[in-house]
């Protein structure tokens, strides 16, 4: 059945996990980085531009959100 094997699988870590662990002052560089480039993207956003350079800036935002907030849980556990 589902979810009785004798022989559970091994958890799966990704490159970016495996890297954090072997050398967390990577991990605090990466995040000075992150926080740099968001306060230069909202710096952008704020002054306006074309539509279509606030589109692509609006979603390189959400991606270096996205990555810090996987760095902050990654550097978590």
């Amino acid at each position: 059945m589902y979810g009785l094997e004798k022989n559970p699988k091994e958890k799966f870590n990704f490159d970016l996990e495996v890297d954090i662990s072997q050398n967390p002052k990577k991990a605090k560089e990466m995040m000075k980085m992150i926080e740099n480039n968001i306060s230069n993207i909202k710096r952008d956003l704020k002054k306006g531009d074309k539509p279509e350079k606030l589109d692509k800036l609006g979603v390189l935002l959400q991606g270096y959100m996205s990555l810090s907030k996987v760095l902050t849980k990654v550097q978590r556990t």
